[in-house]
């Protein structure tokens, strides 16, 4: 059974070196594992210090973007390079215990797909702390997937829960929504959080509002990805159900005699009505386009299957 650790990186040359040596007193005594270090375009001196580290340890794997791309692509990226049974993620900014992955490898390997660390006793400023238990309500009201904590950067998978997602811009905020809505299993589990030593945080309470597009943008791919006209048609229903009622009032009171050439609310009739029929042939085109695209052979993450190799 091989371990991949998958670790971004993304300047954070004052806790690489110590979080290092937490994590090889942890994960040595395994033998089959494999660290996997994602510097996220690291301009301080990070990327030199993981690759003094690459020098002790030949199970320790660098790969280095040219540009910082986000905390989601160098996850998806690591995850598609790993090559273990089973996938730890861990931030390294040493607020998560390292020895904390192999309290959680017994779960990922007995009761579910995807385990999430719980920062129970969080050690950050309150109003990060508000912000996050604001986004944990708002995204479990929902989808129905109600954890403690979305985004805790330790995390352990299966290989093939991991590989099967697609993570860019803020998605990594998702990650248990995503794998649950592909039907694997999800929990949590309390895990041990430290106060930040080093460096300062890339995120504040200001994620709360950035957070917003990416909670429309799961939406959408959770509920309506596979189905777009539903979504597009119901918008553009509403649109054309007010816009047709605006016009029939006006016609209705034209007939008794009153002008309405002049009147805002014919203009505001014809916008509804004609933003409405945009729509709806929006969501008709993307049901087209989803419909050509699904003649081509498609995978998908199975649970179990007979299929001789």
């Amino acid at each position: 059974m091989l371990l991949s650790i998958v670790v971004p990186v993304f300047n954070e040359e004052e806790s690489i070196e110590k979080f290092y040596e937490e994590l090889e007193k942890v994960i040595i005594p395994l033998k089959e594992y494999e660290i996997i270090f994602i510097d996220d375009g690291s301009t301080d001196t990070s990327l030199q210090l993981l690759k003094a580290i690459e020098v002790q340890n030949k199970k320790v794997i660098i790969y280095s973007f040219r540009k910082n791309q986000g905390k989601a692509e160098a996850l998806s990226y690591g995850f598609q390079k790993a090559k273990g049974n089973y996938i730890a993620t861990l931030d390294a900014d040493l607020q998560d215990k390292p020895s904390e992955v192999l309290r959680l490898l017994p779960k990922v390997k007995t009761e579910a797909d995807v385990v999430c660390g719980w920062r129970k006793h969080r050690q950050d400023p309150q109003l990060k702390i508000l912000s996050s238990r604001v986004f944990n309500k708002l995204a479990g009201k929902l989808w129905g997937l109600s954890l403690h904590d979305y985004n805790c950067g330790l995390k352990m998978y299966t290989s093939v829960a991991a590989k099967s997602l697609r993570l860019y811009g803020g998605l990594h905020r998702f990650i248990p929504l995503l794998a649950y809505e592909q039907g694997f299993t999800v929990i949590e589990e309390p895990v041990i959080h430290e106060q930040r030593k080093h460096g300062k945080s890339k995120y504040g309470f200001s994620k709360l509002w950035k957070d917003l597009p990416d909670i429309f943008t799961v939406l959408f791919l959770t509920k309506y990805s596979k189905r777009p006209l539903h979504f597009f048609g119901m918008v553009g229903g509403v649109l054309l159900i007010v816009g047709m009622s605006i016009l029939f009032y006006l016609s209705v009171i034209h007939f008794q005699g009153k002008s309405i050439g002049t009147r805002p609310l014919l203009f505001f009739g014809m916008i509804l009505v004609l933003s409405g029929f945009q729509v709806f042939f929006t969501g008709f085109l993307a049901d087209l386009i989803l419909n050509l695209s699904h003649k081509e052979s498609r995978e998908f993450p199975l649970k179990y299957t007979t299929e001789k190799k």
